[in-house]
This record gives structure tokens, sequence and C-alpha cells, in this order.
């Protein structure tokens, strides 16, 4: 297991791991399954106003399976896209520079946006697989109708700004990807400001329209919504699915 700082009471945090994984049943795998792991490493990234924390179980369950696992705690709410994105690298280059196999990333949220960015700039020679978990890939609704109040414009994060769903939003200047990638997203939320906000289905923060991105390899809606999609057992399960063959596993998949 390989962290960076943690910013929760370890106590509190113990009850959430282990709540959250009594409630996470993302299926064991076989021995060819978890050889076939063994040397890559995955890269977690968290999104905004979280922390590492909330990737725990998902980093669990990928050690589990035989992953090295690099849970990266950044200060999302700190700096802005492009900041945030040159820390990342630096992580990158502490943890993942050296050694043999491959380098996969699983994000949520604005993490996934971070590394669009970083791969946008900066080459990694041995980048695998990445799976984002409910990206805003084309902005967020919310960040829009947020930004219309000159009280939010004023205390919104720095990177939270850039999430608009307009033409100059960091997401939309990002343009394709080139790399495999694999995006879940929810398609389900009782969220009472996204169902006023965004229009057809969404996860309460970010439509599915949005999740979407040119280039991407695979695409899988599920029945959850964006706060703890990361720590649903399906939601890990088709996560480690694409990390081992490229694709999610759609005959098992439930609609939303």
């Amino acid at each position: 297991m390989i962290l960076a700082r943690r910013r929760v009471p370890a106590a509190v945090a113990a009850l959430w791991l282990l709540a959250a994984a009594a409630l996470s049943s993302a299926p064991p795998l076989s021995r060819a399954e978890h050889s076939q792991a063994h040397g890559d490493t995955v890269v977690l990234l968290h999104g905004l106003g979280r922390s590492s924390w909330s990737m725990v179980v998902m980093e669990w369950k990928l050690e589990s399976a035989g992953y090295r696992v690099v849970n990266i705690d950044y200060p999302s709410t700190e700096a802005d896209i492009e900041t945030l994105s040159r820390r990342i690298a630096l992580e990158l280059g502490t943890c993942c520079s050296a050694g043999e196999g491959r380098v996969h990333f699983v994000t949520h949220s604005m993490g996934g946006i971070l590394v669009r960015h970083f791969l946008a700039h900066d080459d990694l020679p041995r980048l695998g697989r990445v799976v984002m978990l409910s990206p805003p890939n084309h902005g967020s609704e919310i960040i829009d109708w947020l930004r219309g109040y000159s009280f939010f414009g004023l205390v919104m994060p720095p990177a939270a700004l850039q999430l608009g769903t307009d033409a100059g939003s960091m997401p939309n200047r990002l343009g394709p990807v080139d790399f495999e990638l694999g995006v879940i997203t929810g398609g389900q939320s009782s969220d009472p400001l996204g169902g006023r906000v965004i229009e057809g289905a969404h996860d309460g923060k970010v439509s599915v329209e949005s999740a979407r991105v040119e280039g991407m390899t695979d695409f899988l809606v599920v029945p959850e919504s964006h706060t703890f999609i990361m720590n649903d057992g399906e939601v890990i399960a088709q996560t480690m699915h694409f990390l081992r063959t490229g694709s999610f596993d759609h005959s098992r998949a439930a609609a939303p």
C-alpha cells in the first residue's frame, strides 16, 4: 500500500472503510487474473473536495487483485487544474518513473480531467489503461449554475471554476483522448439540485452525455450516484475487468 498524506482521523477512516467494504461486493479474481495484474501499478486520483480516503475501498480491492497501488492525495481545492496537474506529474516522477510493468489510472470525477491534462502535456512511457468514474469530460451544469451567483463565484475553488460546460472550459479545451480509456458513469441520483439543473440522465453532478469523450474505448452507465460510485462492488469489478482486458463486461452490466 503506497499512500500520500491522509487527512481524516484514523478511527473515523477505519470505521468508514469497514462500512464501505461491507457494502462492496466485487467478486474475487482467479489465480490467472491475479498473476496478470502482478507487476502493474494503478494510480488512484480522487475528485474535487475529496481526499485519498474516498478511494480506499478501490485501493484495497486492487491490491487484493495483485496490483501495486499508488493512492495520491492532492489539494484539490487549493489550485487550478494546470497547477494540480504539475503536482500529479511530480508525484508520478517519484513513484512510477522506474520499474517494470504498466502504469494504469483509476480516477473519480475531476481526477479524470487531471489525467487528461497530464497526458496531453507529458509522456508516460509505460502507460497502461485508464478508467474514469463519473468524469465531467464536457464540464458540469452544476458549475454553470453556481457560477451564475456572484457569492459562489467568489468562494468556489480555482479548479471548480474551470469545470463549466462552455467551450472555453478546461475539459472542452483538452480535446479527444488518445489512450485506452474506459468511462463508467452513474445514471441515478436523488440530488434535488442535479435534477433541477441537469437535463437528461445524470448522477447528481455530471450528466451521462458529459461523461463521454471522443476517443474513449468503452463506456458504461450504472445505477449509482456521483458521490459513492467508486465504492460500488460492480463498478470495482468492471474497473478491474477493463484494466485486464481493455473493455467492460457488458453481459453482466445492470441498466440504471
